[in-house]
């Protein structure tokens, strides 16, 4: 499913029944997987940005489809985002606090590549400091806000605006309340195919809980997939519809989609097997991403965060790549 689901799923579990998508590049697609949400019990209403707004400036845009009130809280969900926080919590701080944003800050090892967020022993956000070489705090920014709406419509309109650049900054700087709700649940931006693929395991795995997943048996076998016995699949591997792993193949940590093909004694780890792809006898897969209906031929290695193009067909070789094909 759309891993965007699973951010659906979850806003509806904690009683939200309308979502406004602030849409952008191939806007069309989010219509035809969701539609008008009925399918999950949500009405879905739709935006799209005809030239990139920011960060705040997409908020913006969207909130003229708003229905709610000036007082009235209205959750924000970056859409790359997979997170395990209680939503239901962060929301009853931001109503009891009065706060004019309420945002979700998570815990990280290293808070050098975000934005890091100290916070008073109250909860107040206190500053906001971007990708600094010696962060204040490990708590970062975890791309969940709950804004009042009168917050929302003071942002400019039509114009390219950050939340992180100019809109928190402002805010604080103009005395007003920001709260931070920390959380050191699961969470991870799946914004690149390796963390997608880590993304689609941990919620195999169930080490990421969705009211969408059901873990069990530590893989996924969707309808129609053919798995030999003799194969060896493992790691929160998910098998899409109609896919092939064949006898004396190895696939583990990684997403094949519907009509994908492994063939005997092939190796596939941590990567990404578009629809209809076929990795031939022998080849090896670690850490890559094979595109919509591409051909690995026998004897190929492609290893180390290398993506093959739709359609490309590699013939059998003998050759290891480690570039874009």
């Amino acid at each position: 499913m759309p891993l965007l689901e699973h951010q659906l799923r979850k806003a509806r579990a904690a009683g939200i029944r309308r979502i406004v998508f602030a849409t952008s590049y191939r806007a069309s697609m989010f219509t035809e997987a969701f539609g008008d949400g009925s399918r999950l019990g949500l009405e879905l209403v739709y935006v799209t940005e005809e030239e990139p707004l920011g960060t705040a400036g997409a908020i913006r845009n969207a909130a003229r489809k708003l229905t709610c009130d000036a007082d009235s809280p209205v959750v924000v969900l970056n859409g790359d985002i997979l997170s395990g926080h209680d939503l239901v919590a962060q929301i009853a701080m931001h109503e009891k606090s009065g706060a004019e944003i309420t945002m979700h800050l998570t815990l990280v090892n290293d808070a050098r590549r975000y934005g890091a967020v100290p916070t008073t022993s109250e909860g107040k956000v206190i500053e906001f400091v971007e990708k600094s070489p010696k962060p204040p705090t490990n708590q970062v920014n975890a791309g969940c806000y709950v804004f009042r709406r009168s917050t929302i419509d003071a942002i400019p309109a039509g114009r390219v605006v950050s939340v992180e650049y100019e809109t928190f900054p402002g805010l604080l700087a103009s005395g007003a309340t920001i709260m931070g709700y920390v959380e050191g649940a699961y969470w991870l931006d799946i914004g690149t195919p390796g963390t997608f693929v880590q993304g689609s395991c941990d919620l195999v795995l169930g080490r990421m809980v969705s009211p969408a997943v059901t873990p069990g048996g530590g893989v996924l076998f969707l309808n129609g997939s053919v798995v030999a016995p003799e194969a060896a699949v493992s790691g929160g591997t998910a098998v899409g519809a109609g896919a092939v792993v064949e006898s004396g193949a190895t696939v583990e940590s990684s997403v094949l989609f519907d009509g994908a093909v492994v063939e005997q004694g092939a190796r596939v780890s941590r990567s990404v097997i578009g629809r209809g792809a076929r990795i031939c006898a022998g080849a090896v897969i670690d850490e890559a991403v094979i595109g919509d209906g591409a051909m690995v031929g026998a004897g190929n290695e492609l290893r180390g965060g290398l993506r093959l193009w739709p359609g490309t067909q590699l013939p059998p070789t003998a050759v290891r790549f480690s570039s874009d094909v």
